[in-house]
């Protein structure tokens, strides 16, 4: 969440094209510079071309080359001023990825701890003081840090979710739904926060004693199928419908699970959608897998995605559901 722009490139999983990008750097820088002087910095050109230089930051630092990574931050700098909020940012990621031990990385937390007793609201500083909370395993911290983040800026969708991330991580799973509740009042079409929210509640069903297993797996079903309505080949998708109408199915059946007949019907989760939506899931997840399994050098999407639902569908082949 608070390194968007690289984890772009990371969750496209396109990471071949990552590092072909980053063994270009040298030629990109290059050409970079010498476009200063056909391009006015505040002409839209201009503005273009340091999107570049920020991208092939990212793909620098991921795959590893620190000389490169700090020639693009030093072209930013020069651009935009050191004292720039984002290109302090930026400064500070890269300076994260080359401490060497974990009082490089302290000192870096007290850089930004200077920044942010002189600006309290330098959004591009507190995003990276939370990232790297969590990366020193201080989750707690994060998490205080983020919620005062949410107090200044509470339509910051991609916080809300970091949040949501974090409660889930320490097995708060009512509260990382409501943080993801949130975010979709701000981004109501955004089909992977939908999904998310889907699995946090599926989770929740698989843990739950209170008998209220039925219930949370009807929502992440509606969550689930928004998803995909709204992103119809989104494999993670169809990975949790599948799953959840699967589980929902099985309750059914067991005499010891009775289900809240008004709950489904409120929702429209009779027996006979259940199972529609279950075959459909089913179907269209092996289309999916079957299209992407046979031209895996086209799509470069997330493999262990790919493989977690080859499985799904071999177990679901095999049992009785």
């Amino acid at each position: 969440m608070l390194t968007a722009p690289e984890l772009h490139v990371a969750n496209g999983s396109n990471l071949i094209a990552t590092f072909h990008l980053a063994q270009k750097a040298p030629l990109i820088l290059q050409r970079q510079s010498s476009s200063e002087e056909t391009f006015a910095p505040s002409s839209p050109q201009g503005k273009d071309n340091h999107g570049v230089v920020e991208q092939l930051l990212f793909s620098c630092l991921q795959s590893g080359d620190d000389k490169s990574a700090l020639l693009c931050t030093e072209q930013l700098a020069a651009r935009f001023g050191v004292t720039d909020e984002r290109i302090a940012g930026l400064t500070g990621m890269y300076e994260e990825a080359v401490a060497e031990s974990q009082s490089g990385l302290e000192e870096c937390l007290q850089r930004y701890d200077l920044a942010l007793s002189e600006n309290p609201v330098n959004l591009p500083i507190l995003k990276r003081r939370i990232a790297l909370l969590r990366s020193l395993s201080r989750p707690a911290d994060a998490i205080s840090s983020l919620i005062k983040l949410l107090d200044a800026v509470p339509t910051d969708a991609e916080a809300w979710c970091e949040l949501a991330d974090l409660y889930h991580s320490q097995g708060m799973s009512s509260q990382a739904a409501f943080c993801l509740e949130e975010a979709l009042l701000i981004v109501p079409n955004s089909w992977n926060i939908h999904a998310f929210l889907g699995e946090i509640l599926y989770s929740s069903a698989c843990a739950s004693e209170t008998g209220d297993s039925s219930q949370l797996l009807e929502v992440s079903i509606h969550h689930f199928s928004r998803s995909i309505e709204l992103c119809t080949d989104y494999l993670r998708g169809f990975y949790g419908l599948a799953l959840a109408t699967s589980l929902l199915g099985r309750n059914r059946r067991l005499k010891d699970h009775p289900y809240d007949q008004s709950s489904a019907q409120a929702r429209g989760l009779t027996n006979r959608l259940l199972d529609e939506l279950t075959l459909f899931a089913r179907n269209r997840l092996d289309e999916i897998v079957t299209s992407r399994s046979s031209d895996h050098h086209a799509w470069k999407g997330n493999q262990g995605e790919l493989i977690a639902a080859k499985e799904l569908l071999r177990r679901l082949e095999s049992s009785s559901l």
